[in-house]
């Protein structure tokens, strides 16, 4: 993240190039080059390039606002015919490093901006993988290459559904990533194997065979990976988090408990709320720990709100890579499809440490004497109401308090929840005081979450996303409920449209009406 590809000692760029006959490097790429999109072949070195540029890009790329960047525009004008889209994405199982932490995301950006493939195409580049046991078991391929091409094998099923999705997943490519999910690879390619067979399970047929073959192991190989769950090494917890997932939500095994019937919440009273979260991001079965596997921007509120007093909480770093983690209201809104989260509106701020950039307002603020922030790394959060600060700490190392916030949210005079948003393959854990803190701070006096909320025993469940779903179809609704949560009365008219059928909750959230799509001017409370 290249050896040999075959005996013959073939050169690896050959193997991967749909095409022979390498262009001028010194072609232009202008996104509108009429030769460009005529190219029948393309020099590899040049999107080779592109896509290490990409990797910077990312990095510093801020604005969900502006238009495509133009590196994109040029990787997507390359793939808009099958031999670029080919050369593409086997430039970024070539180039793509192991050490970078946005790797991994680079190809779902890419993925995600570039023309959709045609099955046709999809299979062709499975044939030029060459994908079998045998391949995953060999030296042919180094670490980097085997857990690319399984970043990319869950890209393109992530991407493609349905009939489409069934004809990718052949005997040959689920050979090859079953193969993995053994404790003898590098863990960075069972974690991507896995999350792979996880998004071509999303497909029902898929899924089936996916299972079935589990069931022909003496040992399903996920009841191994799942004990990982709490590993010292970070990147084989990420592994046991998403076997545990993938057992409760997927992946189901007769007999075995579900992870939320064993777990012991007697010491915890605030976890991630689960009923408040944009819907691909993954969570725990303690309601502690959170991860991302979608291309889009996964946010998460805990469920407990502060409304005065200073209050502390710690967030263990999983992954290195785009997390903002820090404070929203009720007010702040979750756009996960739009790139916004955390720290992109009015009422909530964060701290993005694998860019070293505090966010409010959707503008970051550059910190620049801290170090990106690495496996293991403690972040610390504090907000004091009484002095209007908002304080964030890297292993105890104070950044500038934030105060901008305050005065924006005094007027909606709702409290602040800790929260998070994740980018793809993104993983942390939270601290809210269950625990002793690693970094408390020393200079005030302050509360921790888990010393004051209070949680029932069946607000602790952390159901699997299909028993709550189906608890939601067979739960009796009022007449009067919310049209959106169904859990409060629907008492507010959104004007000036007038239309009805939302609670205070709810409305506080909307910015346009859900029914006509007309902004919101004003929420009127029903009497």
């Amino acid at each position: 993240m290249g050896s040999c590809w075959c005996k013959d000692k073939t050169d690896e760029r050959e193997m991967y190039s749909p095409t022979a006959g390498p262009a001028s490097a010194s072609m232009s790429l202008s996104p509108g080059d009429a030769r460009l999109r005529a190219m029948k072949a393309l020099d590899p070195s040049i999107v080779d390039q592109l896509v290490m540029e990409m990797l910077t890009l990312i990095a510093s790329f801020v604005d969900n606002d502006e238009e495509s960047p133009v590196l994109l525009v040029k990787l997507h004008v390359i793939a808009d015919k099958e031999e670029g889209w080919l050369q593409v994405v086997s430039s970024m199982v070539n180039v793509i490093p192991l050490d970078n932490p946005l790797g991994p995301s680079a190809i779902t950006i890419v993925f995600d901006d570039c023309p959709l493939p045609s099955r046709d195409s999809v299979i062709k580049l499975t044939k030029l993988f060459r994908l079998s046991r045998q391949r995953a078991l060999s030296n042919a391929l180094d670490v980097k290459m085997k857990r690319n091409m399984c970043v990319v094998l869950g890209c393109i099923a992530e991407k493609l559904a349905g009939p489409n999705s069934v004809a990718v997943l052949t005997e040959e490519t689920l050979d090859f990533l079953l193969a993995f999910l053994d404790t003898n690879f590098e863990p960075c390619i069972v974690l991507f194997a896995l999350i792979a067979l996880e998004k071509f399970a999303h497909t029902t047929e898929n899924k089936l065979v996916i299972r079935s073959r589990f069931d022909k192991e003496d040992v399903n190989p996920l009841l191994k990976l799942e004990k990982l769950a709490n590993n010292e090494d970070y990147v084989w917890r990420q592994v046991g988090f998403c076997a545990q997932w993938a057992l409760d939500n997927l992946f189901v095994i007769e007999n075995r408990p579900l992870s939320y019937e064993t777990v012991d919440m007697t010491p915890i009273n605030v976890i991630l709320n689960s009923h408040d979260v944009s819907e691909y991001l993954k969570i725990s079965c303690n309601g502690l720990e959170a991860r991302c596997d979608s291309y889009s921007f996964e946010s998460v509120r805990c469920t407990f709100q502060v409304d005065n007093g200073c209050w502390y909480y710690e967030v263990t770093i999983v992954t290195p890579g785009v997390m903002q983690i820090g404070w929203a209201t009720k007010n702040s809104h979750f756009l996960n499809h739009e790139g916004y989260g955390i720290g992109d509106d009015l009422y909530s701020l964060s701290y993005d440490g694998c860019r070293k950039l505090i966010w409010y307002k959707a503008k970051p603020a550059s910190v620049q004497d801290l170090p990106e922030w690495q496996p293991g790394d403690i972040l610390g959060c504090l907000i004091d109401l009484n002095t209007r600060e908002a304080i964030f700490s890297l292993n105890g190392r104070c950044l500038t308090p934030c105060t901008e916030i305050f005065e924006t949210t005094r007027c909606c005079k709702q409290g602040f929840f800790a929260a998070a948003s994740f980018m793809a393959f993104q993983q942390c854990r939270f601290n809210f005081g269950h625990l002793p803190f690693s970094f408390p701070p020393t200079d005030r006096p302050f509360m921790a979450f888990n010393d004051y909320a209070r949680l029932t025993d069946e607000e602790k469940k952390v159901l699997p996303r299909r028993y709550y779903l189906e608890k939601v179809r067979n739960a009796s609704i009022p007449e009067n409920a919310c049209t959106l949560c169904y859990d409060a009365v629907a008492d507010c008219t959104l004007e000036p449209c007038f239309h009805k059928g939302f609670c205070s909750k709810c409305a506080a959230q909307l910015r346009e009406c859900p029914l006509c799509r007309a902004p919101i001017l004003n929420v009127k409370r029903d009497i």
